[in-house]
């Protein structure tokens, strides 16, 4: 993006504010904004526009809010297109940090595996719902027949693959529904103790027959005969040439085929049930089962007598019928087992691959740790889940103490951190935002909010290198907003912003301007180059070389002490002409021996006041940081002025050796305490102007705050008095 338009009306405060961003050459904007002005509300509307959201105006909610947001093409620009990284979010996470950790073809290879598997699975799972009869969309067959092996696997898909070695040949049980004989009413019917004391009398009499039997025994029944004769069959027994010996009435019989194993056995089998006590007892069982809701219990059963037996022992009888579907669907079954087998091969390989996976979250980890000043390392644990499974990372926090190391969460290492190491966890999650829209190469425009307020210059540099390396990338564009003077400075110096991007917000009438900031780095250079011709420049330096002779020459030097004559009202101020401060400067500054000031023979103090009162006529947009230091300077020299000469007191006055404007304004409060007036305005001078005065090139910040209205109203106030 080359270019960003905003057109705002009424949003949260911002009454209007329209301007142009540029980036050029792909390099970001910084916007320092004194505090109050329009930081955060800018923040919040881009907030808004991220997030798909209304904005409003809290103040004034009745008026109509404009929040335009176009792209260079005066196109609308897509929220998708928008960040905003705010001061400081407690437990905020990013949302896009788990594709940090994604190998694409890793987790391709993972997917298709487990993609098959399932396939297979659902196609298993679903016939043996439609024979089961469990076609309600809660039932899940799998689940159910893996509590009738309780020693297989409870994974449901290496349960089904341990489960072929489990499944015979062939069942006596045939279509049997599951649902009939093991729904609620039927089961609750067999487990009754009248209808469990007919099955006793059936089982007595079936076990009496069997003993009869010259071929089944208890021990021997219809089912295991049957078992055995299905065994021999399908193994090629017969086909060996091998034959079997039964004992019957008539002595040995030796049986040469499968089907003339089977014949004798189903005839044994017939004669069982068909005998006339056992078909009364299933009489009489029958005679219960005339019930409605029992009807497909009843048919079931008159269909298969030989599962009467079966429900002495309701567990067995589960497997069994279990099992008869999975003899059914053998090739389906062996289809899985296949799949699943191959498929857990390639799971377990790319699984060992991504636990050894060096990812971009391990990159952003690495960047924290090794750059970032705290208490705590990170890692996670998870990785192979993140990786192949989308599992949110488990971020684990190791805190590092005094000799000790101890893992701890999130929740438990909040409540030691301080503000700085809290907003360094929070810088964390927006290094994996960040990243994560770097790995996708998304166009994105970054609104970053004083993102280092409140960190050590150790970590705060750390977060400067971040972004110059962030900036860098050419899908990246940023705009910085910051009220704090030193880190604009910053931010503009190490990310080597040009001169037309760093730009200072100023309020006026009709709302908020964003214009080019004057004083790109030191506002000394430039005032020292035009001291000859620009009075103002030459006012806002007094305090400067002032401060200079302090250090250059012994305590109290006449120099120091005739520069802080213009400072507060003394003995000797009235009478300093320019010809005075041009000595001192040539003195001071050894680079201006030439400087050769107009009108030498004029008293600066009047060459203040006069500044001061054609400075009145300027608009905030031109009210530079010169005019409120000649501002700062008037208003306490006015004040002074009218204090003295209120109090009239020349020992109380010539015996002030420092902070003077405070001591003249508690002495004025002591003498003059109704004058309710003039003690506010004075207790304002003193608020405004006392430590504003005294700058140099590390601290001119909290004048640079100062709104020039501010300051005009209060100079023109004290003029006043």
């Amino acid at each position: 993006m080359n270019k960003l338009n905003i057109d705002f009306e009424y949003c949260y405060g911002i009454k209007k504010l329209v301007h142009e961003f540029k980036f050029r050459s792909g390099k970001p904007c910084s916007v320092y904004a004194p505090n109050g002005f329009m930081k955060t509300s800018f923040a919040k509307t881009f907030k808004d526009f991220q997030k798909k959201l209304d904005t409003k105006d809290l103040i004034f909610p009745e008026k109509q809010t404009l929040r335009k947001i176009t792209d260079g093409s005066g196109s609308n620009l897509s929220p998708e297109a928008v960040f905003v990284i705010e001061p400081y979010v407690e437990k905020y996470k990013a949302e896009n940090s788990s594709t940090l950790l994604v190998n694409s073809e890793l987790k391709e290879k993972y997917e298709e595996a487990v993609r098959e598997i399932d396939i297979n699975y659902q196609d298993l799972h679903k016939k043996l719902k439609l024979e089961s009869g469990l076609t309600g969309r809660g039932d899940e067959p799998v689940k159910i027949i893996m509590e009738s092996f309780p020693s297989l696997s409870n994974d449901k898909y290496l349960f089904l693959d341990e489960l072929v070695d489990f499944v015979p040949d062939d069942s006596e049980i045939k279509d049997v529904k599951y649902n009939v004989l093991f729904n609620t009413k039927a089961f609750a019917f067999i487990e009754s103790g009248e209808v469990q004391d007919l099955l006793e009398g059936y089982v007595s009499k079936y076990n009496e027959l069997i003993e009869s039997s010259p071929i089944l025994s208890k021990k021997f029944n219809h089912t295991g005969a049957a078992d055995l004769s299905n065994n021999l069959g399908s193994n090629g027994f017969f086909e060996a040439s091998h034959s079997v010996n039964l004992s019957i009435a008539e002595g040995k019989k030796e049986i040469n085929s499968a089907e003339e194993l089977s014949k004798i056995i189903e005839e044994e089998k017939k004669r069982v049930f068909e005998d006339k006590d056992l078909e009364k007892k299933f009489d009489d069982l029958d005679k219960k089962l005339k019930n409605a809701e029992l009807k497909n219990l009843r048919d079931c059963l008159t269909g298969n007598p030989s599962l009467l037996p079966e429900l002495k022992d309701v567990h067995a009888l589960k497997k069994k019928i279990w099992l008869s579907y999975l003899i059914k669907f053998k090739s389906e079954l062996d289809v899985y087992s296949k799949s699943y087998r191959s498929n857990k091969l390639v799971i377990e390989e790319v699984t060992t691959q991504a636990k050894a996976e060096s990812t971009d979250w391990e990159s952003v980890v690495k960047i924290f740790n090794e750059r970032f000043s705290v208490p705590f390392r990170l890692s996670v644990e998870n990785q192979e889940e993140v990786i192949l499974k989308d599992q949110t990372p488990e971020i684990v926090f190791t805190f590092c103490g005094e000799s000790i190391e101890r893992k701890v969460n999130e929740d438990s290492l909040l409540k030691v951190l301080s503000q700085g190491e809290k907003r360094a966890l929070y810088i964390l999650n927006i290094l994996f935002e960040i990243n994560a829209r770097l790995n996708e190469e998304t166009k994105t425009i970054f609104i970053v909010d004083d993102i280092a307020d409140s960190f050590d210059y150790k970590n705060k540099y750390c977060i400067v290198q971040f972004l110059k390396d962030m900036a860098e990338k050419p899908f990246f564009d940023f705009i910085f907003l910051t009220h704090n003077f030193d880190f604009h400075r910053t931010i503009t110096s190490r990310l080597d912003i040009p001169r037309e991007q760093k730009f200072i917000a100023r309020r006026n009438n009709d709302g908020i301007s964003i214009s080019q900031e004057k004083y790109q780095k030191n506002p000394f250079i430039h005032w020292k180059k035009i001291l000859g011709s620009d009075s103002n420049a030459l006012i806002a330096c007094v305090p400067f070389v002032r401060n200079l002779a302090e250090y250059c020459f012994k305590e109290g030097s006449e120099e120091y002490l005739k520069l802080t004559s213009l400072l507060h009202i003394k003995d000797d101020t009235r009478s300093i002409t320019v010809s005075d401060i041009e000595t001192i400067f040539k003195k001071v500054l050894i680079d201006k021996q030439d400087l050769d000031l107009l009108d030498k023979s004029s008293k600066v103090l009047d060459l203040i006041y006069s500044q001061a009162d054609a400075a009145l006529s300027l608009d905030e947009d031109n009210i530079e940081l010169e005019i409120k230091v000649l501002f700062a300077i008037a208003i306490r020299l006015k004040a002074e002025e009218y204090m003295i000469s209120r109090i009239s007191d020349s020992t109380f006055v010539e015996g002030i050796n420092r902070n003077q404007t405070i001591v003249l304004i508690k002495e004025f409060i002591k003498r003059f305490p109704s004058e309710k007036i003039e003690i506010e305005l004075l207790s304002q001078v003193n608020l405004m102007t006392p430590e504003n005065i005294h700058l140099n090139s590390f601290m001119f910040e909290p004048i640079l705050d100062m709104s020039g209205l501010h300051l005009k109203k209060l100079y023109e106030e004290v003029s006043n008095l």
